[in-house]
């Protein structure tokens, strides 16, 4: 997209974490914010943090599973000032073994992680065509690409992001539409408090917020289709596709990465992970 300067930039589940950070970072280059949560107190205390900082930010309490709500809320938003770059950063994460996680967490976890992201794309993107540059970012994450034991449904709600964030893209070329571009991030471990006690994967450092939030405004300013971090990452969707099965199960095994989740203690307090998430 180039510069960002007077552009806006609408980041859901932005109160803290990841949203919070990804939002500063938008907001360092000169976007003015729009920020959603379902938590109005964690909002007002965003909001007061970025104001501080001398950045333009606006608020709005959604809940991005519901889509009346978001679509309601989508015209004061736009009202506010057009969106030219909308972040899908809300999510959640439950974790343990998958019988012993009741099944409501992994109802909710495809609720918002999956049709959470749909509701708001879907509110948003039509009025977003019509702006001469735009762009689609959706956190998503390395666990989109291999599975999580211990995080199953969680891993499957990013398999899901994941091939939205890829169909969309393509479709948006399909159709034409060469001016709006989607970036999907897939992260590893992220240093909130959703992921108390995972044990990070052999050369798979942990990332903080901040970094990850600077190299989404790179990726977001270069077009990329995908951003993945840290560079283990790559290699392991590299490996993926080239080793049989049994050898590659094998080697994650000698990693660490299918015993990662194995120790995950939750997160505090539980309202946060609807606000920022990812592996």
């Amino acid at each position: 997209m180039g510069s960002f300067a007077g552009k806006r930039v609408l980041v859901t589940g932005g109160a803290q974490g990841i949203g919070l950070e990804i939002a500063r970072a938008f907001g360092n280059e000169g976007c003015q914010i729009a920020l959603t949560d379902i938590n109005q107190a964690g909002l007002e205390k965003a909001k007061q943090a970025l104001s501080e900082e001398g950045l333009q930010v606006d608020t709005y309490v959604m809940d991005v599973t519901n889509p009346a709500q978001v679509l309601e809320q989508a015209d004061p938003i736009w009202l506010d000032g057009a969106i030219d770059i909308l972040v899908n950063n809300a999510g959640i994460v439950f974790g343990g073994p998958f019988t012993e996680v009741p099944l409501e967490k992994h109802k909710r976890t495809v609720d918002i992680n999956v049709m959470g992201v749909v509701n708001v794309t879907y509110a948003f993107l039509p009025r977003m065509l019509r702006r001469e540059k735009a762009h689609v970012v959706i956190i998503s994450s390395a666990s989109g690409f291999l599975g999580l034991p211990y995080g199953t449904t969680y891993a499957a709600s990013k398999w899901a992001t994941n091939g939205f964030a890829e169909s969309l893209r393509t479709e948006m070329a399909e159709l034409g539409h060469h001016h709006l571009k989607v970036t999907c991030v897939c992260p590893s471990y992220i240093s909130t408090g959703l992921f108390e006690g995972v044990k990070a994967p052999f050369l798979t450092p942990i990332l903080t917020p901040q970094y990850l939030a600077r190299q989404v405004v790179r990726a977001t300013a270069k077009g990329k289709a995908y951003l993945k971090k840290p560079w283990s990452v790559h290699l392991a969707t590299i490996s993926r596709g080239l080793l049989p099965t049994s050898l590659f199960d094998k080697i994650i095994g000698m990693f660490g990465t299918t015993q990662s989740m194995k120790q995950w203690r939750g997160h505090t307090p539980p309202e946060s992970a609807e606000r920022s998430q990812t592996h």
